[in-house]
């Protein structure tokens, strides 16, 4: 089993009897879902519907404990709060917990850990104290060979679209829960076939281009480079683009979208690897 430290994530907590129902009003997903062996992924949007965090949520000790995005971890607590108002619930940091990755499961999972509810491939994570024996690094080159995005990286706030990132197929949005914040945008989306972009794992050949560098098809932009190591990398790209077959490029690189075995693409059965 290979074990990773993530610094880039860290840990919230939310306790109160009322925790449940104050999150449920706010993520995609449904907070009904979660128990001490079951964790879902969630979003949640700015009321316009974009992409404004991504989490994990788990419970443990009758607390929920969410694995988020280190660097805005306060900017996110600043958000719950202000949606608290009377709500019974307290938030706080968990600096006392790491963020782990754990993947090629070889043998029994630590107690505490939990399948990674997105993609079976992707492992399980742990908050808490455990040895790694492998780097962050080694991990993000897993998931970038995955297809799969990193918020802060791949999803970007105020920008991003859920069903343009994939996050329906990775299992961040519940369709039957009822309303949340930003649902109308992302129920639109869906049901009026409006995607129009997505997402695409990229093979780079060449110097990689930086994050947020236009991607071309001859002399047309169709798209954005993000995240991306050694030749492996992630690229918002018009569908179209991807379906007729050519190379794409972006700076000095030339890049080959694919389409991972977990992704459905609207009105299409493409697959490229």
């Amino acid at each position: 089993m290979l074990i990773a430290e993530l610094p880039h994530r860290a840990v919230l907590e939310i306790e109160g009897k009322e925790k449940a129902s104050f999150l449920q009003g706010l993520i995609s997903n449904d907070i009904y879902l979660v128990t001490p062996k079951q964790a879902i992924y969630a979003a949640l949007l700015s009321s316009q519907g974009r992409f404004l965090y991504d989490f994990f949520i788990i419970e443990r000790d009758d607390l929920f404990l969410l694995d988020v995005e280190a660097a805005r971890l306060e900017e996110l607590l600043k958000k719950l709060n202000f949606f608290k108002l009377r709500s019974k619930v307290n938030l706080k940091a968990r600096p006392d917990l790491k963020v782990y990755a754990l993947w090629k499961e070889e043998e029994t999972l630590p107690q505490g850990a939990y399948k990674d509810p997105r993609l079976e491939a992707l492992g399980a994570r742990f908050m808490g104290h455990i040895e790694p024996n492998t780097s962050a690094e080694e991990y993000d080159l897993h998931r970038l060979k995955l297809g799969v995005p990193e918020g802060g990286q791949d999803l970007l706030p105020e920008k991003s679209i859920l069903l343009e990132s994939g996050l329906d197929e990775l299992k961040a949005i519940s369709w039957t829960k009822g309303c949340y914040m930003g649902q109308e945008l992302t129920a639109r989306t869906k049901y009026r076939g409006l995607v129009r972009k997505r997402l695409f794992p990229v093979i780079i050949e060449g110097p990689s281009p930086q994050n947020g560098s236009e991607i071309f098809l001859d002399e047309i932009g169709v798209g954005e480079m993000r995240s991306h190591r050694k030749e492996y990398g992630l690229a918002l790209l018009r569908i179209e683009a991807v379906k007729s077959g050519k190379a794409l490029h972006s700076e000095n690189a030339t890049l080959t979208p694919s389409l991972p075995k977990w992704m459905v693409l609207p009105q299409t059965r493409l697959l490229l690897d």
